[in-house]
């Protein structure tokens, strides 16, 4: 199967995609290409061949690779330098989520003066941009769970102050987005777990968002839908490449979906990704019961709406039920506690930066900063609301 999609920007999909690059590239009239990845990524076989298809076909090729998961500004910055040193003309951002994130970021940040911090997701800071010298962007995900290929933002941490911020502009969404399912059959089955979840909390959290947008409501349970039919069949056979596009779309479209909004999961999330490195998708997995529990006076209509066309008994509990046992068969500890040492997690500092982050205003349930240290208590404990 190939097709090429044009919503919410050109996704050119199915196996063996990656072979278009060069295509890509003359389409946004990109000669000299900043190819940015992570440096686990960097020296594998895979961009090894992708980089020497490239050479044979481009003026110049140069490598960024200088940063690992959760990325920091300076990584954002020492990539612009790089941009400009090789006077650059675009990025082919390649990874995961860390990977597509800095790559957006140093091409909006190559036609800035302003820093970063800038720019974060607040009000209209985003027009503070001098859109002209923004560098055109490829995406190739090589993992299904954050999106960012159909995202209009970066997620990036502030070193000094310890927070991941959302650096937000429209003209970070790529112009051409490929998915090839290829690049995923290697991915282990603990990514493959920790990525599938991520989408779910993008699709599930989108959903629930409060709203009228039954656009990003549509696309939000397909996507839920693809990866109840296909995350265990990939992490049991990653091979198969049927439920490896699945994914792959069910990632994409949560990140399209999300623009109505995402909520407490994320808010939990974001200040553990920062202060511990853990796995935004595995951090996302574990708070993902408790956070459903604890707006379920809010949602359980709209869960249980949605239960027949997954195939779940049309009740909260079976819905509930259905993440509970997913994660269970993932191999997705069900508590912080289990990935965090609970002497090292400062409760007030934790909760303070969750009630501050953007995620949090668009949480089903109102939330003060008690709720989000109660939050983090039980999922130290285990305990459900």
């Amino acid at each position: 199967m190939k097709t090429n999609w044009n919503y919410p920007t050109s996704l050119w999909v199915g196996q063996n995609r990656v072979k278009d690059l060069t295509n890509a590239c003359q389409n946004l009239k990109i000669k000299k290409p900043l190819f940015v990845t992570d440096k686990d990524l960097a020296g594998s076989s895979m961009v090894k061949n992708i980089l020497s298809e490239l050479e044979d076909n481009l003026n110049e090729i140069n490598i960024f690779s200088n940063f690992s998961g959760n990325p920091i500004g300076e990584n954002v910055e020492e990539g612009v330098i790089e941009f400009k040193k090789f006077k650059c003309d675009g990025v082919i951002a390649f990874g995961g989520g860390s990977g597509l994130d800095v790559g957006k970021a140093i091409a909006f940040m190559s036609g800035q003066k302003r820093k970063i911090w800038d720019f974060e997701d607040i009000g209209d800071y985003w027009k503070r941009a001098d859109e002209k010298n923004i560098a055109p962007i490829i995406a190739i995900p090589t993992t299904a769970g954050t999106g960012s290929e159909t995202g209009r933002a970066s997620a990036i941490i502030n070193k000094d102050t310890g927070i991941k911020k959302i650096i937000f502009h429209p003209k970070f969404l790529p112009s051409i987005v490929i998915l090839d399912p290829v690049l995923t059959v290697d991915l282990p089955p603990n990514l493959t777990a920790t990525t599938g979840m991520d989408a779910l909390a993008h699709n599930l959290e989108a959903f629930c968002a409060p709203g009228f947008h039954p656009m990003a409501d549509g696309i939000s349970i397909e996507g839920i839908k693809l990866i109840k039919k296909s995350l265990l069949t990939a992490f049991k056979n990653g091979k198969n490449l049927e439920a490896r596009t699945d994914l792959m779309a069910a990632a994409s479209m949560g990140s399209t979906a999300f623009q109505k909004g995402l909520g407490a999961i994320h808010s939990l999330s974001h200040p553990i990704n920062s202060q511990f490195n853990i796995h935004h998708g595995l951090s996302n997995a574990i708070f993902m019961p408790y956070v459903l529990t604890f707006n379920k006076s809010e949602i359980e209509k709209k869960i249980v709406s949605i239960c027949d066309y997954l195939n779940i008994e049309k009740n909260f509990d079976s819905f509930l039920k259905w993440i509970l046992d997913l994660r269970k068969e993932l191999n997705i500890p069900h508590k912080l506690s289990d990935v965090v040492e609970p002497k090292k997690i400062n409760l007030e500092m934790l909760s303070k930066m969750a009630l501050d982050d953007p995620s949090t205003s668009s949480n089903p349930k109102k939330m003060a900063i008690d709720d989000m240290k109660i939050l983090y208590e039980y999922s130290i404990s285990g305990k459900l609301f």
